[in-house]
């Protein structure tokens, strides 16, 4: 199925209902449509055709989510960029892609002026917001544009969307995912849109994240609406869900450990959340316990999935978290409560060990997955792609077990990725980035446990002999040249890195000597 027949139909059967809430504006399914083809057909007037690249950049708003679909119905492919991203990200990601038209806010446009002599494919700009020197703005271009239909041709197994992750290799690597990357899913899992029944989902998670993409086709394919916020900020969270009485909510673990930690939580009226989902980064215990406390009424949903499986493999339902102290079932699904849950219908998941042999209950391995919706690969990743997708498994990176009813428990990862407030980061970049320092003769980048963040970013650093050097230095280095969640929070100096007898790092060790919190060390 074509990710575009999501919104055809929908418009289709409750074609007055909001689509989106934003910012003040109602946008019905029709209006959505509208804009939708108004803007396809601007692009193809661009030039814009099948398999071309359309990136964009901006925090999250209605237009945003305009131009994945307009592309979509071009049978061309969306790009989206990391707001926070600095300009030698943008500049790979554009490059690396190849994307020919980019749509970005009006904040960005200093930035990719910047760096345009250094793009090789990149053709058009549009600004969201403003018009400026050298970007139409969108409202304008769409105001002048037809709204005729278009009718894409492209099949589920055809990309439909290039999303960066983080990669080893100190550079992001593209995602490839399909429209059955998607659709597979939400057939499988979303009742679809009922003229009887009416829904607001509220979306703060960024739409630059598969989770964000996830929710708003799941939305659309319901005919839920999407109450949008720019960027996550607790008050204007809790305003949105008490006015709008919004019935579900996507969160990662920190979101909602900030709304509870908030002077003003008890002020706001959120009985009418139904339904929470949590997932994109580990839940700590305590915070979902107390989750499941101040929100009597809402059910909860630990979703656990990552980019390349295109959102969630696994899911802990809404009854695993209700849990009544005293019940004879209370010990177990208190125990319970700490995992990821049992597989989705729509993929399989296996364990294994470093043979690719499945392994018992009880005993660690590497969650594998597959099925029709997992990635194609990545974007000009021959290697990496090889090495994540074996003999048709998605080998995820994650180390986990089995216990005896077939529940999932994490239990580390297996490459060294850190995971932030649910942003991944690959520490070689960020390694290559210290070590460009002319202070600096080796850095490694462990992540540290954390309530709020799930884990925040050390650096351990070599100094070069006689160098003189300040933690301040190394961060202040850093601060321009990566977006501010890969910085490093703190820096600890010592004078050789641990290595096994092949050279390798050895971060087992750094991560079990270096484990105080941040800002922990002198």
């Amino acid at each position: 199925m074509n990710t575009t027949e999501l919104l055809t139909i929908t418009a289709a059967i409750v074609p007055d209902r909001d689509a989106i809430i934003f910012d003040g504006k109602h946008i019905s399914f029709q209006q959505f449509s509208e804009r939708v083809n108004r803007l396809a057909n601007v692009l193809a007037d661009m030039g814009v055709k099948t398999g071309d690249r359309v990136a964009a950049m901006q925090v999250n708003c209605n237009e945003y989510i305009e131009v994945y679909f307009a592309t979509a119905k071009l049978d061309a492919i969306f790009v989206p960029i990391n707001f926070r991203a600095r300009s030698e990200e943008l500049e790979f990601m554009l490059n690396d892609s190849g994307v020919s038209t980019i749509i970005l806010g009006q904040r960005y446009q200093d930035m990719l002026r910047s760096i345009k002599p250094k793009l090789t494919t990149l053709k058009h700009q549009i600004s969201f917001e403003a018009p400026g020197e050298g970007f139409p703005f969108y409202d304008d271009l769409l105001a002048k544009a037809s709204d005729e239909e278009r009718f894409p041709v492209a099949e589920e197994e055809d990309v439909t969307i290039v999303m960066f992750t983080a990669g080893t290799t100190g550079t992001p690597k593209g995602v490839m995912l399909s429209h059955g990357s998607f659709t597979s899913y939400i057939l499988a899992n979303v009742e679809p849109v009922d003229m009887e029944v009416q829904e607001k989902n509220i979306l703060t998670v960024p739409l630059h994240h598969v989770a964000g993409m996830q929710a708003v086709m799941a939305a659309i394919y319901g005919g839920r609406t999407l109450v949008l916020q720019r960027q996550f900020e607790e008050e204007g969270w809790m305003k949105l869900v008490q006015d709008e009485k919004v019935g579900r909510a996507m969160m990662v673990p920190t979101m909602l450990k900030r709304l509870m930690d908030l002077p003003t939580f008890k002020n706001y009226d959120l009985s009418s959340l139904k339904v929470i989902t949590y997932g994109a980064a580990p839940m700590p215990l305590e915070v979902i316990k107390k989750a499941i406390r101040e929100f009597p009424n809402t059910r909860f949903i630990n979703a656990f999935g990552q980019t390349e499986t295109a959102s969630t493999i696994t899911m802990l339902p809404p009854d695993a978290h209700d849990i009544k102290e005293g019940a004879p079932d209370y010990e177990k699904k208190m125990k319970r409560l700490a995992s990821i849950g049992k597989p989705l219908p729509d993929v399989e998941v296996h364990i294994v060990d470093e043979d690719g042999k499945e392994v018992p209950v009880g005993v660690t391995g590497e969650i594998v997955a597959r099925g029709s919706r997992l990635m194609k690969g990545y974007w000009n990743r021959a290697e990496a792609t090889k090495e994540t997708l074996r003999g048709g498994w998605l080998y995820t990176g994650d180390l986990g077990y089995w216990d005896e009813e077939g529940y999932i428990f994490l239990s580390g990862r297996a490459k060294d990725f850190l995971k932030r407030g649910g942003e991944m980061i690959a520490p070689e970049e960020v390694e290559q980035i210290i070590m460009s320092h002319p202070a600096v003769d080796e850095a490694a980048i462990i992540g540290i446990p954390d309530v709020e963040w799930g884990e925040r970013v050390r650096a351990i650093v070599v100094k070069k002999s006689g160098a003189q050097l300040t933690a301040k230095d190394v961060i202040e280095h850093c601060r321009p040249r990566m977006a501010g969640f890969k910085r490093p929070e703190d820096v600890v100096f010592i004078d050789e890195l641990p290595r096994n007898p092949m050279g390798k790092v050895l971060k087992r060790v750094l991560r079990e000597e270096y484990t105080k919190p941040i800002g922990g060390y002198p």
